[in-house]
């Protein structure tokens, strides 16, 4: 039996404010047939595409970007929230809803040799994600795509990244 993984994202209504539909991944990170299903779909798109580095956005790109990079047999690179990373890091600010974040990398990860995906579990307004290929780009290195467990096609993220030119590609759509 073939399982989807998106028979195994829960909406939550309501959450985390009124008429916000929050898409729950922790069905899928438990079901270890799901969460295999997502990675193998990942697995099979990006094997022999020459992926030297996964790079993943702190939290949930995290699990998602280790599990690939595993599986293809190559290095992940976290992005984290400012002061997380020791040593000398390369840094991208994006704009939230109200006020600014920012992304960090060390200097030294990815060098003009290595061809990246990066990969979260959603693409929503597309900040996080456009932060994300900014210091893929001040690297050097060479982005093949950005990929997503889940895009909300109801918001920005899709429209931006397609002004940027940036490939993208996702598992489920809501």
């Amino acid at each position: 039996m073939k399982v989807n993984p998106a028979d195994f994202i829960r909406a939550i209504p309501d959450f985390p404010k009124p008429g916000i539909i929050f898409r729950d991944i922790t069905p899928l990170l438990s079901n270890a047939e799901a969460l295999r299903a997502t990675i193998g779909h990942f697995v099979d798109r990006y094997q022999d595409q020459g992926i030297t580095q996964v790079v993943g956005m702190e939290a949930r790109g995290f699990i998602f970007g280790t599990a690939l990079a595993h599986a293809l047999g190559v290095g992940f690179v976290p992005l984290r929230k400012p002061g997380k990373l020791p040593g000398a890091t390369l840094k991208q600010s994006y704009a939230l809803e109200y006020g600014e974040d920012t992304l960090e990398m060390h200097s030294d990860a990815l060098t003009a040799a290595d061809k990246v995906v990066i990969i979260d579990d959603l693409l929503a307004t597309g900040g996080t994600a456009l932060a994300a290929v900014q210091l893929v780009e001040k690297s050097a290195a060479q982005l093949h795509e950005c990929a997503f467990v889940i895009t909300l096609q109801a918001l920005p993220g899709v429209k931006r990244l397609d002004e940027a030119g940036i490939p993208h590609y996702t598992l489920c759509e809501f």
